[in-house]
């Protein structure tokens, strides 16, 4: 197992490009499912949970082609169940589910895993699928679904669901009729695959608002597409110059997925310039400490909650985080308590008071967003820090310690 050990007190300077979208990716490359012949995807990033998703289409019987770009090919789809074996590494499995049913009228998926966050039931999915006419079972740890053809309905999500309103935005392609999905989710990601859909013959109008319809279609044909730039990844590098102190230019990110982090760093005293086709981020001597609460899109995002938790253990004052998204999601605390924060959880919110100074220390990922914090306290922090358990990072950043280091970072992977 991998651990990465960092040397802090360096100020990040210089210039990175960031890569594409995890959460965009995965539904794109599963979208493939409902066509026959090529997809070509550009902009997929080099990432565990990406690997997982080209490993489970490859025992449906996809063909997957990887080179500069990834081309995926579901002409023969050969087998119809997702096994728990990679289910259980990565909850975005789960999508896989509407796409087969969808197309195939079956599937097979198990519960899905991933990180330990939160309850992020998938009840949710299965509620809106029956109401498209699905036979719903829960046998053995594994979804049992099938239908004859879907038929379009009204479907309100209780709650926002970004995987619940992309896997069934992609079922509801192929129904007979037409499809309403209140409350649906709004990230940058849905409109992301939204559009790949409709390049693909699908009629879908709303992406981006609460309330998507899609008027479902006979056939979709292969495409070309691209994954957009991963806001969290650029949200992470930006808070990451912020508390090193340092000057980063961001190239590759679209500032307009990342208005309120923007707001917010600007708020805490962090100097942030628009480029063409980028950032450029600033930190300043004193970090002013803000207020934060997670929200669905637009609001602020809870991947990048603990990384903010770390630039306000920085700050001057106190602030106030609360999390109002997923219910276990502090699990970065105590670690960030044994590198010198200070931080008391009171409820969904955690109070944290600035700190003159961070102090390396050994710790222990937990989930992955969690682990980009302790990365971010380890580069702030006085001494060495030494974070195990980094196979969650690598499920969503790509090459960290390269990046941080061309930046000047001290970090580097070792082999435990």
């Amino acid at each position: 197992m991998d651990k990465i050990i960092i040397k802090g007190g360096k100020k990040l300077k210089g210039e990175i490009v960031i890569s594409g979208s995890k959460n965009a990716a995965l539904p794109i490359i599963v979208s493939s499912l409902l066509t026959e012949g090529w997809n070509t995807v550009y902009n997929v990033p080099d990432l565990m949970d990406v690997r997982t998703i080209k490993r489970l289409l490859v025992g449906l019987g996809v063909k997957v082609e990887e080179g500069e770009n990834l081309r995926i090919n579901a002409g023969s789809i050969t087998n119809c169940e997702a096994s728990y074996d990679l289910v259980k590494t990565m909850r975005a499995s789960i999508l896989v589910l509407g796409p087969l049913v969808a197309r195939m009228g079956r599937a097979r998926v198990s519960l899905p895993g991933g990180c330990a966050i939160g309850a992020r039931p998938v009840n949710l999915h299965l509620k809106a699928l029956q109401a498209l006419g699905a036979e719903i079972e829960l046998r053995d740890g594994y979804v049992e679904a099938k239908a004859s053809r879907l038929k379009g309905a009204k479907i309100y999500f209780d709650i926002s669901t970004v995987t619940g309103t992309e896997n069934i935005m992609m079922a509801a392609t192929l129904a007979k009729g037409t499809t309403v999905l209140g409350n649906a989710a709004r990230e940058p990601e849905i409109i992301n695959l939204s559009s790949v859909l409709n390049d693909m013959g699908a009629k879908i109008t709303g992406a981006g608002t609460d309330v998507i319809t899609i008027e479902g279609v006979e056939s979709l044909s292969p495409v070309e597409a691209r994954v957009i730039p991963d806001r969290v990844e650029a949200g992470t590098y930006m808070i990451a110059a912020g508390i090193t102190g340092g000057d980063v230019t961001i190239r590759g990110c679209d500032p307009r997925h990342l208005d309120v982090p923007i707001e917010k760093l600007k708020e805490a005293g962090v100097k942030i310039t628009p480029l063409e086709g980028g950032l450029r981020v600033k930190g300043s001597k004193g970090i002013r400490s803000v207020d934060i609460k997670t929200l669905p899109y637009p609001g602020f995002p809870t991947d990048l909650q603990a990384q903010m938790m770390v630039l306000m253990s920085a700050a001057e004052g106190i602030s106030v985080i609360t999390e109002s998204v997923f219910e276990n999601r502090f699990m970065h605390v105590n670690e960030l308590i044994r590198m010198g924060a200070d931080i008391v959880i009171e409820g969904n919110s955690a109070i944290v008071k600035g700190v003159k100074k961070l102090r390396g220390a050994p710790v222990m990922a937990t989930d992955l967003r969690a682990s980009a914090s302790l990365v971010l306290a380890g580069l702030a922090g006085e001494g060495k820090t030494e974070l195990s358990r980094v196979y969650h990072i690598d499920r969503g950043y790509e090459r960290i310690e390269e990046k941080l280091s061309s930046l000047g970072a001290d970090i580097r992977r070792v082999r435990e």
